[in-house]
């Protein structure tokens, strides 16, 4: 068992909020304050990420496991599990695997199947990095331009940065570990059952991640699942289009499950 960092806000009946991959909590922290008017909010760091415990093992089994001991911890029974891409594949996972524990269920642009990679470019700009002759953040950054044009990526990346106690920089997360344990992360979750909870897909319009053509795959395996595109958002839906994520999650709570038009 793992202790994993979290945030808490507000009071009322919880809500847990995942992060994807290479994010922290501080990600979700804007949703979270808003929706902390009206329910308790847990922003967690998922392990390898943030500042959560690193290990070597990495997988949505691990993941879901985390988030098990995690709610007992608290002393919770039931909450509304919120993920986003691999977040949402560690809550998908986690409804199949202990759905009692699941009041109802929100995943946002990732479907429950096996994805093709698309990080590589990702991974090998940031080991290429040599941390130890970084003198600050602005130099790690022009390490990582040529590979990563992409400004608000390399950002979002470099949220990842921190000093340690000798004033170097080292990574937050543990990015040998998720490199190593990458074909994990695009692997479809383990499916014994379906889980008959209610559940919210959330699909960004300009994004492919959740595709037409997975709605019936979503169905099989969330038969009680409604799926929701949010208009001009890409794949980070919460960071591109907050208030219409917001407005439909809390639709979507306030209903008991079922999104009202």
């Amino acid at each position: 068992m793992i202790s994993l960092n979290f945030k808490t806000y507000g009071q009322g009946n919880p809500i847990i909020i995942l992060h994807g991959l290479f994010g922290t909590l501080d990600n979700w922290q804007t949703i979270a304050r808003q929706l902390s008017e009206e329910y308790l909010v847990y922003l967690v760091d998922q392990r390898n990420h943030g500042r959560s415990p690193h290990t070597d093992e990495f997988d949505y089994s691990l993941l879901a496991d985390d988030l098990k001991d995690f709610m007992e911890s608290e002393g919770m029974s039931q909450a509304t599990i919120v993920g986003h891409s691999m977040g949402g594949k560690t809550a998908m996972q986690f409804a199949v695997s202990y759905p009692e524990m699941v009041t109802s269920l929100i995943v946002v642009d990732i479907a429950p199947k096996a994805y093709e990679g698309g990080h590589r470019e990702i991974f090998d700009a940031l080991l290429a990095i040599d941390l130890g002759k970084i003198e600050n953040r602005k130099m790690a950054d022009e390490h990582l331009e040529k590979a990563i044009p992409d400004l608000g990526v390399r950002q979002f990346l470099l949220k990842n940065l921190t000093r340690n106690k000798e004033g170097s920089y080292q990574w937050k997360m543990n990015l040998p570990a998720i490199h190593s344990n990458y074909q994990h992360i695009l692997d479809n979750i383990l499916l014994d059952e379906p889980y008959t909870g209610s559940s919210l897909f959330i699909r960004g319009e300009r994004s492919n991640y959740i595709k037409e053509a997975d709605g019936s795959l979503i169905k099989n395996t969330f038969p009680e699942s409604q799926i929701i595109t949010i208009p001009n958002a890409g794949h980070w839906v919460h960071a591109e289009a907050p208030e219409a994520l917001l407005s439909t999650v809390k639709n979507f709570m306030t209903s008991g499950g079922s999104l009202q038009n």
